[in-house]
């Protein structure tokens, strides 16, 4: 008997719009169906990828999604959320019920150490002094591009731990052919709305960075195993790319 193996897709798109809407189309044709028993709304079901790479040669061009006029489509998300979504990427602040965010993780990490006090559980944060932004800029500028050193990572190893781990565990980066180029990895990854709004984000980190460094703008290379639509997204799918009779299986 022959076993169903993994289907890796490869999306080249030119902006950031184009991508959204050439994810969306190749998923509905081959993602995969499965009820979520593990996370973030477990029960429900969701159309995923077996594994996708998606290559946006000019991200900086069309940023957000463009809704064609009439449709009644509501637009995943704006250049107003996006340019608020930067601050959460490059300032360390976080909420007392937020365990991490982006932001903290790539400018101002801290490892989080569960202890016993008095037969109460409490939580001690230990600063790791770093702020990975500004090293990779530091790197580049002060020893050159010719390394594959320069990466920035929003993971570590306790978050297998948390309820809600990161879903953008690394930033790889490359400056070639004068310019830098981002290569983000995402665990799992919400096409609809997460998608338009972390890539939009990390193109503005990335035009600072380039600029930071002296050099141009480039692309972005994303890959995930987890990129998927949830099933209430299912129809604005069929309906964004006009395959309102595609089956999901």
């Amino acid at each position: 008997m022959v076993k169903d193996s993994l289907k890796p897709v490869y999306i080249e798109a030119f902006d950031l719009d184009d991508a959204w809407f050439r994810c969306l189309s190749e998923i509905l044709e081959h993602g995969y169906v499965y009820k979520i028993t593990r996370g973030s709304y477990e029960g429900q079901k969701r159309l995923e990828f077996d594994f996708v790479t998606v290559r946006i040669k000019s991200p900086a061009h069309q940023m957000i999604p463009i809704m064609p006029e009439g449709s009644g489509i509501p637009a995943p998300t704006s250049i107003d959320y996006i340019h608020s979504y930067l601050s959460y990427l490059l300032t360390g602040q976080k909420t007392e019920t937020e365990d991490y965010t982006y932001g903290e993780r790539l400018v101002d990490a801290k490892v989080r150490i569960r202890q016993m006090h008095e037969g109460k559980e409490m939580i001690r944060e230990m600063p790791l002094e770093v702020n990975q932004v500004e090293e990779v800029i530091k790197i580049y500028k002060d020893q050159g591009y010719g390394t594959n050193q320069a990466v920035m990572e929003i993971g570590m190893p306790s978050d297998i731990k948390l309820h809600d781990p990161p879903c953008l565990r690394l930033i790889d980066t490359r400056v070639r052919y004068g310019k830098l180029h981002f290569f983000p990895y995402f665990r799992s990854w919400d096409l609809w709305g997460g998608f338009p709004s972390n890539l939009g984000g990390l193109e503005l980190v990335k035009q600072y960075m380039a600029e930071e460094i002296g050099v141009e703008n480039g692309e972005i290379i994303a890959s995930s195993k987890g990129l998927h639509l949830y099933d209430y997204t299912w129809d604005l799918a069929r309906q964004r790319t006009g395959k309102i009779d595609t089956e999901i299986k």
